[in-house]
């Protein structure tokens, strides 16, 4: 894709500083490019050149001044124009496809260490793109159309992932023989409803959470379910958790807190909760983000705000 069409297209729903287009375009899904962001600044000035964008410079008092872009009928035409070009098909460059033709010279645990990390990075995207669908950074919706049509542009790109995710655990299923689904996730969740609420609830796990995956495993349940609501019951964790000093808890926590997920833990034993811990849970329960409980009544009307 040309940069300059990126440009038009965003300078057609409203005028930006080159600053802003770069931004817009990195945070981007889908509108990339090869090469590095002076190729903005250099499409700018070719767009001028063409007297397809104009440009004004606004003063500021208490800030320096700022070059404003805005598209011109011109502009409008160039891009009406290419859009209305013949689309071209997508393209199939995945690197991974690459290691994974010469992987049969791999051992068995070096094969699934590969493809677990593959699994991994996939299921990282498709939160990722969940949030940045849900937030809306940048999703012109002048129109129902434009709002729909934006909206399935997204849902595209999930569902490429997720197809991938699905891809990648048949062929881990089907190499392994002695690994099964089950064996796979071993994650055990299930979705509970009270009126107009629900959230994923984590009573138990075959193995516990112990890292930052898995709390990125549960956060992906909570985004395929259309739910930002989280219990865990204190069997599901990891002995490690509760040893402060291990880290574990920090960074499990912190995981929820980066994708905005409302958490709380039922800890029906008092005696894992002691020392440090004691403190750090006295803390973090004065938070909004998340809050442990004895008790699982507690920890749902906290969760549910009821």
């Amino acid at each position: 894709m040309s940069i300059k069409y990126a440009i038009l297209g965003i300078l057609s729903y409203n005028s930006f500083t080159g600053y802003e287009l770069k931004k817009i375009i990195r945070d981007s899904s889908f509108m990339y490019w090869s090469g590095n962001n002076n190729q903005i600044y250099k499409s700018l000035i070719e767009l001028l050149d063409g007297r397809l964008v104009t440009s004004e410079v606004r003063y500021q008092e208490s800030s320096p001044s700022k070059k404003i872009y805005t598209i011109t009928e011109k502009g409008l035409d160039e891009l009406k124009k290419w859009i209305l070009s013949s689309p071209e098909p997508p393209e199939f460059k995945k690197t991974f496809l690459i290691q994974l033709a010469w992987a049969d010279q791999l051992s068995t645990d070096e094969l699934n260490t590969l493809l677990s990390q593959y699994e991994d990075e996939i299921k990282m995207q498709i939160i990722l793109q969940q949030e940045m669908r849900r937030r809306q950074a940048f999703f012109p919706n002048r129109t129902p159309r434009e709002g729909f049509i934006w909206d399935m542009i997204y849902q595209n790109i999930i569902s490429s992932y997720e197809n991938e995710l699905e891809w990648i655990k048949r062929l881990r299923t089907e190499l392994f023989c002695n690994h099964n689904e089950e064996e796979i996730n071993t994650m055990n969740y299930a979705v509970v409803k009270r009126k107009d609420k629900k959230y994923i609830e984590c009573a138990s796990a075959k193995t516990p959470i112990h890292n930052e995956q898995n709390a990125l495993d549960l956060i992906a349940a909570c985004i395929e379910h259309d739910t930002n609501l989280l219990m865990i019951h204190m069997e599901a964790l990891d002995d490690d958790f509760f040893r402060l000093r291990t880290g574990l808890a920090g960074d499990i926590l912190q995981k929820f807190i980066n994708y905005h997920i409302k958490v709380t833990i039922v800890i029906t034993d008092s005696q894992k909760v002691k020392g440090k811990l004691r403190e750090f849970l006295s803390e973090s329960n004065r938070g909004d983000n998340f809050r442990a409980f004895n008790n699982k009544n507690e920890a749902e009307n906290w969760l549910l705000d009821l």
